[in-house]
């Protein structure tokens, strides 16, 4: 049953008209004034707004302003129902965005017709507006496409050095597109010793986990250096996979490519002695983070050590002799490869 909000200051004409459109079938919702109709509509949010225009309080243009300028009730169809019948009187209210203006005395079939059509005329937009969204999901056929989505749909968050994206544990209901900045996802081992598990950067996605609801996210993602990403919820992403085929396959390589990267880190972090695992560390930040040519990267030495698996110490030893070969340039927490190729061949 349809609800219409009816604003009418004149008790016995507000009574009556109310009884007309319940005996037509709608529930009707009633106030005295402008101010009272406002709060009426935000409380009930009403299929139909019917509206007398002179009123104390609140006139009913200021009535219809209010509601246009508030995104819960703009989409509402609105009428005028006034005493008021000089054609400028009526423009005024149709340039203002009223749907209609009846003039009192209005007969009832006038106003039963004037109600049924607008409320027919919002379904056909609202049904118009469902079939161009769901249009728009099948429109994404690549990760090109999706990562447009991001941008167009997503909320941006701004995250400063050191701060942290989400926690372990927590649900995993977003999924991020790194727009700038680099993030590392991390956890910690049995002994309490951080390992960094990824490293993130622009146009990378960030917090893919089942699309199990009730799934948390495994590690805590942390920003490295200033960042900037964009979230889409987990089910708007699942809604998208389920409708495109291609997405689906795109997104499925890319996931098995950050995997196979992880398990070739886990296998130097075993196996690679503590120069080449140092070195490879090295170089896997600057490609992450990609400077220009000549300049350092900043990166805090228990990030080097957690993302290469050996110990601080291990680690800070390993670059003074790195710095002594002539292969990087330490400057407080800047480093710069001078020999790459060197980096590259270390056993």
């Amino acid at each position: 049953m349809k609800t219409i909000l009816l604003i009418e200051d004149d008790t016995a004409l507000r009574e009556n008209t109310a009884e007309l459109l319940e005996l037509s079938g709608y529930t009707v919702v009633t106030a005295p004034n402008g101010k009272i109709g406002i709060q009426k509509a935000l409380s009930i949010i009403p299929d139909v707004i019917v509206c007398d225009i002179m009123m104390p309080e609140m006139d009913g243009y200021g009535v219809l302003q209010e509601m246009t300028n508030n995104s819960k009730t703009r989409h509402i169809p609105f009428i005028f129902l006034s005493a008021k019948t000089e054609h400028k009187e009526i423009r005024k209210g149709m340039d203002l965005g009223a749907d209609d203006y009846i003039t009192k005395p209005f007969e009832e079939e006038e106003l039963i017709s004037a109600i049924e059509s607008r409320i027919a005329r919002a379904k056909i937009l609202f049904d118009l507006k469902n079939e161009k969204n769901s249009e728009d999901d099948e429109s994404i056929r690549n990760l090109h496409q999706l990562k447009n989505f991001f941008w167009d749909e997503g909320e941006v968050s701004n995250y400063k050095r050191g701060m942290t994206v989400y926690n372990r544990g927590e649900h995993s209901n977003i999924i991020y597109l790194i727009l700038k900045g680099v993030v590392k996802t991390h956890t910690m081992d049995v002994n309490g010793k951080e390992l960094i598990t990824g490293l993130y950067k622009p146009d990378d996605f960030l917090g893919f986990t089942s699309f199990d609801e009730n799934i948390p996210y495994s590690e805590t993602a942390t920003a490295v250096e200033d960042a900037e990403l964009v979230g889409i919820s987990k089910k708007q992403v699942a809604d998208i996979l389920r409708k495109s085929q291609e997405v689906s396959m795109e997104l499925m390589n890319l996931l098995t490519d950050n995997l196979s990267n992880v398990k070739e880190q886990l296998i130097q972090m075993a196996y690679s002695s503590v120069r080449k695992k140092t070195a490879s560390t090295i170089l896997q930040f600057v490609n992450v983070i990609n400077p220009k040519p000549g300049n350092p990267i900043r990166i805090l030495r228990s990030d080097l050590a957690a993302t290469a698996g050996i110990a601080t110490e291990s680690l800070i030893r390993t670059l003074s002799d790195f710095k002594k070969d002539g292969l990087i340039e330490i400057e407080g927490r800047d480093i710069r490869v001078l020999d790459r190729q060197g980096l590259e061949m270390m056993e």
